[in-house]
């Protein structure tokens, strides 16, 4: 279990699991096997799985402990929930969230806060459990934070192609009366605050930190994985506005090379925290072991 602590703050992943099942064409559908020739080398091991080629992915749980507040920043893909368009998470039961949770010495009940970069289902997955036959929510104490312009274009997607994880890990949030709607410049306090950062989604977050002069930021689905570093007009095959998102990447880029922020990148191999630096003409992740 790695952590980082920064003033006040002290940040812990919770990693529910690790993917090694994602083909680099299929993930990025505009390349070719030619892209990618200067970049496996570098790649491996790490960031590409040797034996397969294929792109490694971390699923997993921010857990931020500030002055005030428990927060756990997006929860993961979830065990028990229906997922019959990706086999690999179809009712999977893992068992290692909240053990890894309750490692770092928080209970459910401890969570004062939820927030969900964005609604995608390896995203909102442990927002509930499985009780009793019924979806309840996980953290029975907590406020869960959704944009509100995300939930509303997802539940425009769901009146035309029904969305499962909305019928499992949204709705019975808003039914229990734990959903707390904000835009998307939302702050709860002075050391957390939301950014905008659209393109995956249709309002899309990410999370800021800060304490003691020391900043941090959780990059939730703005970028997948380190290539788009090098590559950030690379668009990833579940992009809902690809050309936004290639906008809201290089904003991204630019803003955090070679400044003092600590970047906690959602889906990122182990360990995930690092900082982006300039490469060339292009920008580079350097990790933080």
């Amino acid at each position: 279990m790695q952590q980082r602590q920064f003033g006040n703050i002290r940040i812990t992943r919770i990693v529910e699991s690790i993917g090694t099942d994602f083909q680099p064409l299929t993930f990025f559908p505009e390349t070719g096997p030619e892209d990618w020739e200067s970049h496996r080398t570098w790649m491996l091991p790490r960031a590409m799985d040797t034996a397969s080629g294929n792109l490694v992915l971390v699923f997993q749980a921010f857990l931020v402990q500030t002055s005030h507040h428990t927060i756990i920043v997006d929860t993961c893909v979830g065990d028990d929930k229906p997922r019959e368009a990706r086999p690999s998470w179809h009712l999977q039961q893992l068992g290692t969230f909240l053990p890894l949770l309750a490692k770092a010495g928080v209970t459910p009940e401890d969570v004062d806060y939820v927030f969900c970069t964005h609604m995608h289902s390896d995203h909102v997955g442990w927002n509930t459990q499985l009780r009793d036959g019924r979806w309840v929510p996980t953290f029975p104490n907590a406020q869960y934070v959704f944009a509100r312009g995300e939930l509303e274009g997802w539940e425009k997607l769901h009146r035309e192609t029904p969305q499962p994880h909305l019928i499992d890990s949204v709705y019975p949030i808003l039914e229990a009366g734990q959903a707390k709607l904000v835009e998307p410049d939302f702050a709860l306090d002075d050391e957390v605050w939301l950014e905008s950062t659209p393109g995956h989604t249709p309002d899309h977050v990410s999370v800021r930190l800060a304490s003691q002069g020391a900043q941090a930021v959780i990059t939730g689905d703005l970028i997948h994985n380190p290539v788009q570093c090098l590559e950030p007009a690379w668009i990833m095959r579940a992009d809902f506005e690809p050309e936004r998102a290639k906008a809201t990447r290089q904003k991204f880029l630019d803003a955090h090379c070679e400044a003092d922020v600590l970047v906690c990148a959602t889906h990122f191999p182990e360990p995930s925290f690092g900082r982006i630096v300039r490469r060339d003409d292009a920008f580079w992740f350097t990790y933080e072991e």
